[in-house]
């Protein structure tokens, strides 16, 4: 099952080095922070950079929740695995499956994609947003940058993602 432990934002790396050093492998198959690339633009050239998807959380994929929240006590930074009245919450299948259309095990970043605005509509040409272009809520062209509306935990939260409008079509 997968979870979600919570840490402050800013210093999910940090965390997650220290967790795969500190926790066993038997007890966590797999533990990332997702990612997305974008294009920043620096000293006047644009380069990609990879951003973190949910800041102040990272996911951990294990049998053994309980075991897991007590090793987290041996991480020497802020962490606390998300519970509903001392219940752990897994993520949903929902929840799996959209990480999981935009990533792959191995490399949680989600990519850079490329699209076209036709009027009002985005045409989505490359990249992991291709037919995805309804989840699309806003789109800031400057920034290259994409906002998706999705379920998390029960809640809507907005995440961003990098997208380059390299046309627009009347």
């Amino acid at each position: 099952m997968w979870y979600v432990v919570q840490t402050v934002g800013g210093q999910e790396k940090q965390v997650l080095d220290l967790l795969e050093k500190l926790i066993g492998q038997d007890l966590v198959q797999e533990a990332f922070v997702p990612q997305y690339e974008v294009k920043k633009r620096i000293r006047g050239e644009w380069r990609m950079r990879t951003e973190v998807l949910l800041p102040g959380y990272l996911f951990v994929v294990t049998d053994d929740p309980g075991k897991l929240r007590d090793e987290l006590r041996s991480v020497p930074k802020f962490t606390r695995l998300l519970a509903n009245n001392d219940v752990f919450v897994p993520l949903n299948d929902q929840e799996v499956a959209f990480i999981n259309a935009f990533t792959k095990p191995g490399r949680r970043v989600v990519g850079f994609s490329n699209g076209v605005m036709e009027g009002d509509e985005i045409v989505i040409l490359n990249g992991p947003l291709m037919h995805q272009a309804g989840l699309v809520k806003k789109v800031d062209r400057h920034k290259r940058l994409a906002y998706l509306e999705m379920e998390m935990l029960g809640r809507k939260k907005t995440v961003k993602v990098g997208l380059e409008i390299v046309q627009k079509r009347p």
